[in-house]
């Protein structure tokens, strides 16, 4: 049987990349590393029942995912997107008609993903912009690979409906 893996070794493995995810869930800078902290403290109180060959990649983005769901139910309905999202992905170097189009892109999209069914979103996330393994979303979203599968097929399927056949992601 495997040794468990000492959660501060746990903690610095994965923070970046669950505050990214975290991130591009919510939408906030701020939020998202309040939701992190959140993380980590759910997952400490946690970690003693955690079987020591569990996936705790998986198991740590399960709870994160969960956190920034009770969050997003929780923030009042404002415009549909986070300006500090849209702000962070523009390309400064552009001129300001293209960072006003690239812009318009981006809410766009931003606004079609968060409006996506709950686990097509997080599946799509996952995948293309965490690059997680279908088995990884398979285990966070706890369903089987194929599940996993369709969620991004789905997904990926409705936002080409909705913004055209280019989709960026």
């Amino acid at each position: 049987m495997e040794a468990k893996v000492d959660f501060e070794e746990l903690v610095a493995a994965h923070s970046r990349e669950l505050y990214v995810y975290l991130w591009r869930l919510l939408g906030d800078d701020a939020e998202a590393q309040d939701a992190l902290q959140d993380t980590y403290l759910r997952a400490w109180k946690g970690y003693e029942q955690l079987e020591a060959d569990a996936n705790t990649r998986a198991w740590l983005y399960a709870i994160a995912g969960n956190w920034a769901r009770t969050l997003l139910k929780k923030r009042a309905r404002g415009d549909g997107y986070s300006r500090d999202f849209v702000a962070a992905l523009s390309d400064g170097r552009k001129g300001p008609g293209e960072q006003v189009a690239e812009r318009e892109r981006l809410i766009e999209l931003h606004t079609a993903v968060m409006e996506l069914p709950e686990r097509q979103r997080e599946a799509i996330l996952m995948r293309k912009y965490q690059e997680l393994e279908y088995a990884e979303i398979a285990a966070v979203l706890d369903c089987s690979e194929d599940s996993a599968r369709a969620n991004v097929y789905q997904g990926l399927k409705k936002l080409r409906q909705t913004l055209g056949e280019e989709v960026p992601v």
